[in-house]
């Protein structure tokens, strides 16, 4: 077998590398969502309370490294090529889950996931190379199947994790670590490049500057106070990656598989709402009324997760809480209603910036609340208040959406509202 050259015609073999370097990507981070808080308690000797200021601090890591190093992957591939970035990114993943699976102290892990947040733009170099081996007509199936191969891992990968971690808390890394190796070779072998050499273009330091993302808000006036309720409804919405694994084992004494479960369960609402009921819903709503139903429905779940004292509540309220998966696609598509053609990409790079820097800060907040009234110094215990804090965000998120109602009520098209 000879390994596949630089370009060549695309295939079904290519497109299939790109689903499955994405549903591993995500599986892989799914694997181990579950049994993080145990091999950090482990490392570290210490209790779940202490540990979540850890698990917080990790994820942040992760976020700055993919928002920092973002833009550059991205213009790498500009410059090299899909194929390359790819390879790279998957075999860098490979050594990320090792690391983190033989890992015999924190600073191990810190450094793993430095390394897969740097090459964590695996998703949107898959969606570069889709949009160049397909044509216009067809990329919204495209994506469409790519956003499904990132869901599939998203509710299998903690399913998995879970059980796996009731074996040993590391295994869960070497699977994932099996899956990224065997996704490299397979992609080293059938995977050609989609960007001829002629289309590529020079490595600019300007595209690669993060914080050059900034300039795109001073271009959307227009829809400035979205931009705002959208960046605080995504800060609010980081205590389900952040906390809910270190809260499950804290307040229930979850274990990874009880901890996988949820999670899966979590994906599966989110699947049904996104795929099935969005289109529905914004029919019979309008986007400003679909917003507003989503914000209101997770505000409400939760202050219902804060309080509740039993997991069986939390089990009852995930597929209520699945309709707040409506605010985010709602927003989105508000803001490109009142947003020019020729903006649009603007608008795009200022809700991606909002998310990194959600991300970023939203570990470091809503870890630390939990970990404030958990650990043995608390003024007071309440295992809720990360949940607390996000539903408080979540209300204030309105405030900012109404705002922007009221300023463009004009150019808001009747069907939209």
């Amino acid at each position: 077998m000879t390994v596949a050259p630089a370009t060549r015609k695309h295939g079904k073999n290519a497109f299939l590398f790109v689903l499955v370097t994405v549903a591993i990507d995500m599986l892989g981070f799914g694997l181990i969502i579950p049994v993080i808080p145990s091999l950090v308690q482990d490392l570290m000797n210490v209790p779940p309370e202490d540990a979540t200021i850890w698990l917080g601090l990790l994820a942040a890591t992760y976020a700055l490294m993919n928002f920092m190093f973002g833009p550059t992957i991205g213009a790498l591939s500009d410059r090299f090529g899909r194929r390359p970035v790819l390879l790279i990114s998957v075999g860098t993943l490979v050594i990320d889950f090792l690391i983190m699976a033989l890992a015999g102290s924190i600073w191990l892990l810190f450094i793993g996931r430095a390394l897969s947040g740097i090459s964590g733009a695996t998703y949107s170099t898959a969606n570069a190379y889709i949009a160049d081996v397909t044509e216009p007509e067809a990329r919204g199936r495209a994506f469409g199947m790519i956003g499904a191969a990132f869901g599939f891992g998203f509710v299998f990968g903690p399913v998995i994790g879970g059980f796996l971690g009731e074996i040993d808390p590391r295994a869960p890394f070497f699977a994932a670590a099996g899956l990224a190796a065997l996704n490299f070779c397979y992609g080293l072998f059938v995977l050609p490049e989609s960007l001829d050499a002629d289309q590529r273009r020079p490595f600019n330091i300007k595209r690669a500057n993060p914080l050059g993302a900034a300039k795109h808000f001073s271009k959307l006036p227009q829809v400035s106070w979205f931009l705002v309720a959208a960046g605080i409804y995504f800060l609010a919405h980081t205590v389900f990656p952040s906390t809910w694994s270190v809260h499950g084992e804290i307040r229930y004494d979850w274990s990874p598989r009880e901890i996988g479960f949820s999670l899966g369960l979590v994906g599966i609402g989110a699947a049904v709402v996104q795929a099935g009921l969005m289109g529905l819903i914004l029919k019979r709503l309008g986007t400003v009324r679909t917003a507003l139903l989503g914000m209101t429905v997770t505000s409400l779940c939760l202050f219902a997760y804060a309080f509740a004292s039993l997991p069986w509540i939390v089990y009852a309220i995930i597929p209520i809480g699945a309709l707040g998966g409506v605010t985010g696609p709602a927003i989105n598509s508000l803001m490109s209603t009142l947003t020019p053609r020729n903006a649009q990409g603007e608008l795009q790079g200022a809700s991606s910036s909002l998310n990194s820097l959600a991300m970023i800060a939203g570990p470091l907040t809503m870890n630390g609340a939990l970990f404030y009234f958990t650990h043995d110094g608390a003024p007071f215990r309440f295992a809720g208040a990360a949940f607390l804090l996000a539903a408080i965000l979540t209300v204030i998120a309105i405030m900012p959406f109404m705002r922007g109602v009221r300023e463009n009520r004009a150019a808001i098209p009747a069907p939209a509202e």
